[in-house]
């Protein structure tokens, strides 16, 4: 189970990259970058669509704080690629296919009763230490914009009162 201050979980997996191409990929390939992974449920599902789009369309500010963002569920990538071509359009973001469920099961949102990833989130430092982890409710989607504020108070180095936003006051100064 991925844990606070402790290493991340190591994973190799195929995904599906720009281009509609699969590819290997591993958490190593992202050392010394900021990494936001989450986990959704399916491919082809109500709310998760809403999600994935919502980080592509967060994906340039992302990218300014030197994120990489990686979208993990139990699919298959040739789901995913499919669902990226019919439905979803180009993301800009690898999606994993975790079909052994090893990967949701190490960072313990695995369902295992459904077989299915829960809403998982987490953020991961440069030295691939789990830094966030927001677990939820398959009934309600995540907020990018939560994220990115999380994001950037982690990478402030600073204390964050409830409510910080960036260009607010930390706590104490």
């Amino acid at each position: 189970m991925a844990m606070i201050g402790q290493p991340a979980p190591q994973w190799t997996a195929p995904a599906v990259v720009e281009g509609g191409n699969f590819k290997d990929l591993n958490l190593s390939d992202y050392k010394g970058k900021w990494v936001v992974m989450f986990f959704y449920p399916l491919d082809f599902t109500f709310v998760c669509p809403t999600e994935i789009t919502q980080f592509r369309d967060s994906l340039p500010k992302f990218k300014e704080l030197g994120a990489s963002v990686l979208g993990v569920s139990v699919d298959s990538v040739h789901s995913h690629k499919r669902w990226i071509k019919d439905d979803l359009g180009e993301l800009g973001y690898p999606l994993i296919g975790d079909i052994t469920k090893r990967i949701s099961r190490d960072y313990g949102v695995l369902m295992e009763n459904a077989g299915i990833a829960t809403r998982g989130t987490f953020i991961i430092d440069p030295e691939q230490n789990v830094q966030y982890a927001g677990i939820h409710n398959l009934n309600v989607g995540r907020d990018a914009a939560e994220i990115l504020r999380v994001l950037t108070g982690l990478q402030s180095g600073e204390l964050c009162g409830a409510g910080w936003k960036p260009g607010s006051k930390f706590v104490g100064k």
